[in-house]
């Protein structure tokens, strides 16, 4: 074997032609999510019944990273989501990824349009792409739907998609049944296929959080010392999932002694695990103990990322130590971890529930010079104007959101909603609630209870029937011709 050696012109030379590969990388990276945000721009400037022509107009050209990023902003839109992958299908040289077909999925099932969600699955299978996965996502879906039947079938029908049910498949359907609080029937299914899909260290984490969300933790106890029986030696998922249902449980210092008794040369405890110390001991209003934690964390040579430091910062907030919060984001800096959109919706959650709404503002505008506020963030301040009767304030928000390309939640456009109605702007509301639902957005029976009133009180009835019509078609009707 013949060791080359680099003189220096040829290090050089190297390090030229590795830096401007990783340059073009990091550079590819930011084009796609700039042609991303000025497609969705597009997307939330246009009239739906032009949508095509405007996409076409505006000559951005879609990639799958593109095209990827563009429907994971609009996840919660199935309607545009769905609008734009068919636009984007017809462009040239592009095929939808699998990742692609799986936003799409999640976003058609969440709108309950099971029809085309099925559609797309046999596109997927058509074109040879389905994978394990594709079946989580459904069951996960139905689950979550409180659809346990349907759930179970997508299990069962993978076989017919050639795709024979794995362990992973199994403890995708038992963790779909789990986070949708329908533990008993994950148990049942699992002592009943047990013996075709032998457990490992995931099924039986998967279980256990399923006791802890119920909760029971007898049941949770139980499970773990039936893992240990098994001979499944707990991962750092096991010990973060047990010390998240005892904290829950209310039983923190019997978490904190789990954390300390782990053997660190196998398994060292998680930043994830010391931010659920630490958000329970705040939260509990133990603001010594919560600081003691984090500190305990740093001298075990845990670097603190921004979810340990952000649920340090609510322990603050909830004891009301303002200067402590500040303190703590010029650590952040000092230590490069950067503060993000949940650090800022902790701070504006607290000083809006205490009054202080100028700070609020204050810390609103410098927040967004450090990180990216989101659509939680954008729906607080709107929230908070129209509670304050000021209008104009909460419509420059929204505006504001829009043109960042922020797409607002079914929550963002029921403050605004709710605080037109209040003043009266039964126009507005009505044209926010016709695009809400044009979107793909089902309003709350609350929302769009309250803007019935007022039509009814208006003697609007044609336009209430026009608004109910709109409601049902996405509830009843696939989004497919």
């Amino acid at each position: 074997m013949t060791i080359k050696i680099l003189n220096n012109q040829s290090r050089s030379r190297c390090k030229t032609i590795l830096s401007a590969k990783l340059h073009s990388s990091s550079e590819q990276v930011r084009d796609a999510a700039d042609i991303a945000k000025n497609i969705s721009k597009v997307m939330m400037s246009s009239p739906q019944i032009v949508l095509d022509s405007a996409l076409d107009q505006s000559g951005l050209r879609v990639t799958q990273e593109v095209a990827e990023e563009v429907l994971n902003r609009f996840r919660n839109a199935g309607l545009l989501a769905y609008r734009f992958f068919q636009w984007s299908e017809k462009q040239r040289h592009y095929e939808h990824s699998v990742r692609a077909y799986h936003v799409m999925i999640e976003s058609t099932a969440k709108i309950k349009q099971y029809k085309l969600m099925w559609d797309l699955i046999n596109s997927m299978r058509k074109k040879k792409l389905l994978n394990v996965e594709t079946f989580c996502i459904v069951m996960r879906k139905y689950a979550r739907a409180q659809r346990v039947e349907e759930a179970v079938y997508a299990f069962n029908v993978m076989e017919k998609y050639d795709l024979p049910p794995n362990l992973v498949a199994f403890n995708g359907l038992l963790s779909a049944l789990c986070k949708s609080k329908n533990v008993r029937k994950a148990e049942e299914i699992f002592e009943k296929m047990r013996d075709r899909f032998v457990p490992d260290s995931k099924t039986y984490s998967i279980l256990l959080e399923g006791w802890g969300k119920e909760p029971n933790l007898p049941k949770a106890r139980e499970v773990f010392r039936e893992m240990i029986d098994a001979g499944c030696d707990p991962d750092i998922v096991t010990y973060s999932i047990m010390v998240d249902v005892l904290c829950k449980a209310g039983r923190v210092d019997e978490a904190l002694g789990i954390v300390r008794s782990m053997d660190t040369r196998v398994c060292k405890p998680s930043t994830f695990i010391y931010s659920v110390l630490v958000h329970t001991y705040g939260s509990e209003n133990r603001l010594e103990e919560a600081v003691d934690t984090f500190l305990e964390m740093e001298r075990s040579g845990v670097r603190g990322d921004v979810a340990v430091f952000n649920s340090l910062i609510g322990a603050f907030c909830k004891a009301n130590r303002m200067k402590n919060v500040y303190r703590v984001l010029r650590e952040m800096k000092s230590k490069e971890v950067t503060p993000n959109s949940k650090s800022c919706n902790i701070i504006l959650r607290h000083l809006i529930d205490c009054g202080e709404r100028d700070e609020a503002f204050d810390v609103f505008r410098k927040m967004m010079r450090v990180c990216e506020p989101d659509a939680d963030t954008y729906t607080m301040m709107i929230k908070m104007f129209c509670e304050k009767r000021e209008m104009e304030s909460a419509d420059r928000v929204w505006r504001y959101m829009r043109k960042k390309g922020v797409f607002p939640s079914m929550h963002t456009f029921a403050v605004l909603i709710h605080g037109l109605c209040e003043e009266g702007n039964t126009q507005r509301a009505c044209v926010l609630l016709e695009e809400m639902i044009e979107m793909g957005i089902r309003p709350s029976g609350v929302t769009f209870g309250r803007l019935r009133q007022l039509l009814l009180k208006e003697g609007r009835d044609d336009v209430l029937k026009f608004l109910n019509e709109k409601m049902n078609l996405l509830v009843n009707e696939p989004l497919c011709d």
